[in-house]
């Protein structure tokens, strides 16, 4: 099977479905995914069912779940090859898409598949915890959303400050186990209050998932985000 049928299989059952242009935007993508990654490190899963499923799929499910109106401002922390941001873009044109990352060779393979795909976003370099005190990103997107591998009390503080007020931070996750509990102080600290949890299967054995919608409730404190040397020592 190509990438685009183990997609069409995975997402049958998605509350978004994409159109003839997108499905074919997600294949040039796809193709610029395994192109690249032989240069720079992008992604340990290239093959069709892995992207199709683990990075393609995986992004849409937030759809399934949360509300995203229409022309909201999202900003993607630390955002890699572009998972989840690049994909709700694709799905939603609309989005007003910000994509965040600390290495430049990502960035540079983004704004090429922004080109390729004729899409715009903005493409911040910067760490997310010195973004987190730019004023000019500062509380100032609708959603933050993240894939990025952190513990959650961690990637609350990275990703909670861009967070304006009423907004809400989405945390895609693997398995939680006891993560939830133990970031729910962080979480407090930052502003943020958890909304609602979503639990479950990507289609074609892809793995449990979670979402994990954390509403935004007050300004968090000009002290956060830290240091990563303090995050990274005393986390909250």
């Amino acid at each position: 099977m190509t990438m685009r049928e183990y997609f069409l299989e995975a997402t049958k059952d998605f509350k978004i479905q994409l159109n003839e242009e997108q499905l074919a935007q997600l294949e040039r993508y796809y193709a610029l995914l395994t192109e690249w990654n032989e240069k720079i490190n992008l992604t340990a899963i290239t093959d069709p069912q892995g992207v199709a499923v683990k990075h393609f799929a995986d992004s849409l499910t937030v759809f399934n779940y949360i509300d995203i109106p229409q022309n909201a401002s999202v900003i993607d922390v630390g955002t890699g090859a572009g998972f989840p941001g690049m994909v709700l873009k694709i799905a939603r044109p609309d989005i007003r898409l910000t994509l965040l990352d600390s290495l430049q060779k990502r960035l540079n393979f983004l704004n090429i598949v922004l080109d390729e795909l004729n899409l715009e976003a903005e493409l911040i370099h910067s760490r997310a915890e010195e973004g987190g005190q730019n004023l000019d990103l500062r509380e100032n997107y609708d959603f933050a959303v993240s894939r990025a591998v952190a513990q959650l009390n961690t990637l609350a503080e990275f990703c909670l400050p861009y967070v304006r007020l009423s907004g809400n931070f989405i945390a895609f996750k693997g398995n939680l186990d006891d993560e939830l509990d133990s970031a729910k102080n962080a979480i407090g600290i930052l502003g943020g209050k958890v909304k609602q949890t979503y639990a479950f299967e990507l289609p074609m054995d892809g793995g449990s998932r979670n979402l994990i919608q954390i509403e935004k409730i007050r300004p968090t404190p000009d002290r956060y985000p830290r240091a990563f040397g303090k995050i990274k020592s005393k986390p909250l």
